[in-house]
């Protein structure tokens, strides 16, 4: 809408440029993002903070006002603005509140609605380096309501909630004006502790898959739910096999890449667990119990691991709640596993000599479960 006067249609770009110290900046595109023109007026906003970056800027309709979240050392900082050019300082929000074992980086500030009510609540999203559950960088968030000028969190200060408790999952930032509501998340998929390390070439790492996120109630709090997008249904190329109930299944994925669908009956002490493993023997164990309200992911032997002491690991999500499905995205380095109902994820990368190509399947306690598998293209 030419609120910056940079014309009609214009694309304006925010970054932070990193000198002697951090500031933000603004470049224009006026031939629709093929070429831009940094700001002749830049830095737009300043502050006397080593780690002061990555900025995030939505339109707040309430107030019609431009949004700027930044964060700022152990903190996030709100700005407002009319025109993209002039930025006014609003508030802060971090002091006391969730864990601070590291640098606050890539928020990110929303609106989703809660499921089966017809309420709406605020999201902010903060990745933290180091901190995380298993060490190393992750992805909190915090839940509560912004008014367009103070973020108010609804949860007590010694609250701490993660995104995903893999060890794999951060930097996560949504597109904001997504079709239909939609709000859809990725992030970088991979661990400070070992980032550098990683036995690859020519990259360091990819992205997550596209999730979708909303938000849940349990025992009396919010959390969010990510949920794998509905465009992922699309890349199954062909079924492996279908509700498979074998105690092992062997199968070939030609491209390395595949998905498992696992459908689950759990009972009251229930306990499954799917292993993946190749001809190495090497080895990725999913285990869900029904009774500890957990599932978790053992990579300790899931291949090539010597690169850094920090990547052999178990990790665990609460459940909050049943699982009767999970969906399990499995690529040549890496093992995504999302809870169908995205109450539980788990991001882990992994490094096996060959693709994992033999599943094993065990239930105890009474669960019940079968497994179907579809190769992705």
């Amino acid at each position: 809408n030419n609120t910056a006067g940079f014309g009609a249609g214009a694309v304006v770009a925010f970054y932070t440029s990193a000198g002697e110290s951090q500031t933000q900046s603004m470049a224009y595109s006026t031939d629709n993002g093929q070429t831009f023109t940094k700001y002749d007026r830049n830095p737009v906003i300043t502050a006397p903070i080593p780690d002061f970056r990555d900025p995030h800027v939505f339109w707040h309709q309430p107030t019609e006002r431009w949004i700027m979240v930044l964060a700022a050392g152990q903190e996030m900082q709100f700005y407002s603005s009319k025109n993209l050019k002039e930025w006014t300082f609003e508030s802060k929000f971090g002091e006391g509140y969730g864990n601070h074992d590291g640098v606050w980086e890539c928020p990110d500030l929303m609106q989703l609605p809660v499921r089966g009510t017809d309420k709406q609540k605020w999201m902010l999203i903060c990745n933290i380096n180091p901190g995380g559950p298993f060490g190393g960088n992750a992805t909190q968030y915090f839940i509560g309501e912004f008014d367009g000028h103070q973020f108010t969190c609804e949860d007590k200060p010694e609250t701490t909630k993660w995104m995903d408790y893999g060890k794999d999952h951060y930097a996560g930032i949504t597109f904001d004006n997504a079709p239909q509501g939609r709000r859809i998340l990725m992030t970088w998929m991979s661990n400070w502790q070992y980032g550098n390390q990683v036995p690859t070439l020519q990259f360091r790492s990819a992205n997550t898959i596209a999730c979708d996120l909303d938000l849940f109630e349990h025992e009396g709090q919010t959390f969010v739910g990510r949920t794998p997008s509905k465009e992922l249904l699309a890349a199954r190329t062909k079924p492996l096999f279908k509700n498979s109930t074998s105690a092992r299944r062997t199968f070939n994925p030609a491209q390395g890449a595949y998905e498992l669908v696992m459908v689950v009956k759990p009972q009251t002490k229930g306990k499954t667990r799917l292993t993946l493993q190749n001809a190495a023997g090497e080895k990725v164990v999913v285990s869900y119990d029904v009774a500890a309200q957990t599932l978790s992911v053992d990579r300790t032997q899931s291949g090539k691991s010597d690169f850094s002491d920090a990547f052999k690991a178990v990790t665990i999500a609460p459940t909050r709640g049943l699982i009767t499905t999970l969906r399990i995205f499995v690529d040549k380095s890496s093992v995504e596993v999302v809870d169908a109902q995205g109450k539980a994820s788990l991001t882990n990368l992994v490094f096996p000599s060959t693709p994992y190509n033999t599943l094993l399947l065990e239930n105890a306690g009474g669960n019940k479960a079968s497994v179907s598998a579809f190769e992705m293209k």
